[in-house]
């Protein structure tokens, strides 16, 4: 018998599920937290109710927030769903709800796009196919219902693979010299000058050496160091004081806590079980080598072709011409988190050949302040904008309008460069997916 088949049987062996139950109750409430705070913070309403055009995922531009006050109900749904998920209440049902609107919601709008977002879809998908309701939860204490006290390792197993590849990508894509140098944490922190107690240590050199390299050697070492048992409690002190600092800076929403929550998929079973859960039975698991029947096979085929796809598609940016951090062609979805701060003018010169005029387009009369602002470094929302407006002055009888694009970006702090070619016409040329746009330009970084 190989060692890889030993390793995949050992996946199938039975262990006790109470890390498994805790984190579905955390789980639960981060995504109600999420959802509710959405419409309390007026998310909702900036992102998804006052934008007359929304940035949707390319190909997707049939899908729309709900109009009226449709998106606060849709977000509503999603809170009830959070609550339910974490008391097991319909479980699968009310997480299979909340996967498809946060999924949608993911796609209507790109404007906020956050990886974050992309990781909470990989993880509702996680817990779709686990079993994390079979204890302490409404659906257990249901009559007839089969109470659930073990779960298989891979159960387990899953998320913290999915979080080595989350963290290895974000140590790797700090290796270059926007994050070395410090010029992104320098532009950040300094935006943070007035925050209340920590404002003005954020502003020192010596903190920002820290943040710099401490950030990229937490993500290199914070799975391991929490896999093996020896230094498992003190991963989780790192990871507590790493994420709870992220988020009184960077406020990024429910992600640091989230990151937190899953560190106790990392402990011992029992030791979850005897600190949260001490009426739960002690679970007595049989440590034999389990039969690899072919639902077992194909389940671990169907997980080794999908970690295979996680950890080629951060690096498919190098199928594209240019440096992703100025051409953003394959920049989503590749854990590149935190790492650059792009800011510049877009100014759109609208031309019709059939009256020989040109003006330049108000984008306030378009987009909210936020779209603007995001538009301008990313040449993606540059083309669909673009193509927004082909539509729009089609519907006012000038069916052969042009559309250029003069663009003044900079990429941490460097002087303004050029990411769009200004003699191409962005409303004639179609979008690909899968090979390099020419009209996109990738300036070298001085």
């Amino acid at each position: 018998m190989t060692r890889s088949v030993r390793i995949i049987q050992n996946q199938f062996q039975e262990v006790d599920n109470a890390s498994l139950v805790l984190f579905r109750m955390i789980f639960g409430l981060l995504i109600f937290a999420e959802s509710l705070g959405a419409i309390v913070t007026g998310w909702v309403k900036r992102t998804l109710i006052e934008p007359e055009f929304t940035f949707s995922l390319i190909g997707f531009e049939w899908l729309q927030p709900l109009p009226g006050s449709g998106m606060y109900y849709y977000y509503g749904v999603m809170a009830l769903c959070g609550v339910a998920i974490a008391i097991g209440f319909y479980y699968r049902l009310s997480l299979s709800t909340f996967t498809i609107l946060w999924t949608l919601t993911y796609w209507m709008q790109k404007s906020h796009y956050n990886n974050h977002y992309y990781l909470l879809i990989l993880l509702c998908l996680f817990m779709l196919i686990v079993p994390a309701h079979g204890y302490a939860s409404l659906d257990a204490n249901r009559k007839n219902a089969v109470v659930g006290m073990t779960c298989p390792r891979w159960c387990l197993s899953i998320f913290k693979i999915q979080l080595w590849i989350v963290f290895t990508y974000a140590a790797l894509n700090k290796l270059y010299p926007g994050w070395l140098q410090g010029d992104f944490i320098a532009i950040s922190f300094a935006g943070k000058r007035n925050y209340p107690i920590i404002g003005q240590l954020l502003q020192h050199e010596t903190l920002q050496t820290l943040v710099v390299y401490g950030g990229i050697l937490f993500d290199l070492l914070i799975v391991y160091l929490l896999l093996w048992k020896r230094t498992r409690w003190l991963g989780f002190v790192l990871s507590l004081g790493f994420h709870l600092f992220n988020s009184a800076v960077f406020q990024i929403g429910i992600f640091p806590y989230l990151m937190i929550g899953m560190c106790v998929l990392f402990f011992e079973p029992e030791t979850i079980r005897g600190r949260f859960f001490p009426k739960k039975p002690v679970v007595t698991v049989q440590r034999d080598m389990t039969q690899l029947t072919a639902k077992r096979r194909f389940v671990a085929l169907g997980f080794g072709v999908y970690f295979i796809i996680q950890i080629l598609a951060p690096i498919r940016h190098y199928w594209f011409k240019g440096d992703a951090f100025w051409t953003e062609e394959g920049h989503r979805l590749s854990w590149r988190m935190m790492l650059r701060t792009k800011y510049g003018q877009s100014t759109f010169r609208a031309y019709d050949p059939k009256s020989d005029s040109t003006w330049v387009v108000n984008k306030p009369d378009f987009l909210s302040p936020r779209q603007a602002s995001a538009l301008s470094s990313k040449p993606d929302m540059i083309w669909q904008f673009s193509q927004h407006l082909k539509k729009h002055y089609r519907q006012q009888g000038m069916d052969s309008v042009q559309i250029r694009v003069d663009t003044n970006i900079s990429l941490n702090g460097s002087p303004g460069k050029t990411i769009i070619d200004p003699e191409v016409d962005l409303a004639s040329v179609k979008w690909q997916s899968l090979k390099h746009s020419k009209w996109i330009l990738s300036p070298e970084q001085e």
